[in-house]
């Protein structure tokens, strides 16, 4: 009668070890990738925010874990600064984090409310953030019904050209209760109404056609200019 052969079954250590020793090595790698901070902050499109403000504003001084940053957190507390419209997050290799800021334009001083009104229509104490800015003052008060239009208005004007204007005057009459009277740095008023806000931006090209005259820029009723005697 022949013998049954009964194999015995090793139990393959070396293989088990293996295995453990790469679950092991990707436990610990994920780990070690997990734990890696961010490396660097790209701020851009900023003209006054300064980048300590954006950082400390998306709470990352501390440059925390690149994986645990949450872009959506970081977009929603800088848009609720009353100085920034929007924001956008990207991430690229080797941990950078870039930040994208579309900022609201400081435009006028509010002479009623003693404070500076942005792009935006926030209204913001003069601080450290907007008093670089050369803007002008608005001195009197505008109805209600007209600020908001105004405020459109004033955004429409190119950054140069609102640096030369220092004062501002609600000045309606009987024929336009639109009409805003601009008070010049270098000696010159002009006339404006709501609708016509824009054409303050020709005010250069106008300055090369009146010869150094001082006077009077009609832009509300008609384009003339009248020579202060």
């Amino acid at each position: 009668m022949a013998k049954k052969i009964v194999k015995k079954r090793k139990l393959k250590i070396f293989n088990f070890l293996i295995v453990l020793l790469v679950l092991l090595g990707l436990f610990f790698g994920v780990k070690f990738l997990l734990s890696v901070p961010l490396k660097n902050i790209v701020i851009e499109k900023t003209t006054y925010l300064n980048d300590d403000y954006i950082i400390d504003l998306a709470n990352i001084k501390d440059y925390p874990s690149y994986f645990s940053i949450n872009g959506f957190k970081i977009k929603k507390e800088l848009e609720a600064s009353p100085y920034i419209n929007s924001v956008k997050i990207k991430r690229s290799f080797f941990n950078v984090l870039t930040i994208e800021v579309n900022e609201a334009r400081p435009i006028f001083y509010d002479g009623s409310s003693q404070k500076i009104v942005l792009s935006n229509k926030e209204k913001v104490e003069n601080n450290n953030l907007v008093s670089a800015f050369r803007v002008p003052r608005l001195l009197n008060y505008v109805p209600d019904n007209k600020y908001n239009k105004f405020v459109k208005g004033m955004k429409l004007i190119e950054k140069d050209i609102l640096g030369k204007i220092s004062d501002i005057e609600y000045q309606p009459n009987d024929l336009d209760k639109d009409r805003f009277l601009l008070y010049m740095d270098d000696g010159n008023m002009v006339y404006l109404t709501l609708t016509k806000f824009k054409m303050i931006n020709y005010y250069n090209k106008v300055l090369s056609q009146i010869e150094n005259h001082k006077g009077i820029l009609y832009l509300d009723n008609g384009n003339h200019f009248q020579i202060k005697e």
